[in-house]
């Protein structure tokens, strides 16, 4: 009787333990997608850090960034200097001092490096996977991602890319074969469901 009633404990316990294991095991790279695009626009604030093997301290640069999924990613730096991009599947522009957008000329595989950091960016997991090897850890509130390079390029230009975060991405991290690396911290960072006119404005160069 004893032993039946300490086996029905375990199975008991095992039973809640699953149970409780359930949402973790649920949470994977599907679940990671839909769940970032559940934003079709994120606005916050950015801290990017440039760590570089020959200097002592990182560099480090302040300001706002709005990313639509749709049209593209929004940065602009405030500290230590004033400068406005923007990043489209297509391009990348710089705001000139008149106030207009001029296309920067991009090397060879410049564009791709631009599509690949916005999907980073909006978490389309579905096009990094042919890129990247992807590790995914955590839950949908406190949640890892680790891209282990895929191709002889990318594998010269990085180590891995880290990224995490809960409802949104908060914090990149891109490690560099070389030893430099790069973090990129999102802060107070909302979600909305449509441009205001400025960034309709300025999403159309």
């Amino acid at each position: 009787m004893r032993r039946a009633l300490r086996w029905g404990r375990r199975l008991a316990a095992a039973v809640l333990l699953a149970s409780a294991a359930a949402p973790a095991w649920a949470f994977d790279l599907t679940a990671l997608q839909a769940q970032l695009r559940e934003a079709p626009v994120v606005r916050g604030q950015f801290v990017q850090q440039k760590f570089l093997r020959s200097l002592p301290q990182p560099l480090t640069s302040t300001g706002l960034f709005t990313l639509s999924a749709t049209d593209g990613l929004l940065w602009e730096l405030r500290a230590p200097l004033h400068q406005d991009l923007l990043l489209t599947p297509e391009a990348v522009f710089r705001r000139d001092d008149g106030g207009k957008w001029q296309a920067l000329p991009q090397a060879v595989g410049a564009g791709r490096e631009t599509r690949m950091f916005l999907t980073v960016l909006s978490g389309d997991t579905q096009s990094l996977r042919d890129n990247f090897d992807m590790a995914l850890s955590g839950s949908a509130g406190d949640w890892q991602l680790v891209m282990t390079p895929k191709s002889a390029l990318l594998k010269q230009i990085f180590t891995d890319i880290q990224i995490s975060g809960g409802k949104l991405v908060q914090r990149i991290e891109l490690r560099e074969t070389q030893g430099d690396k790069t973090v990129m911290e999102m802060k107070n960072t909302r979600a909305d469901t449509k441009l205001n006119d400025d960034e309709r404005r300025d999403f159309n160069p």
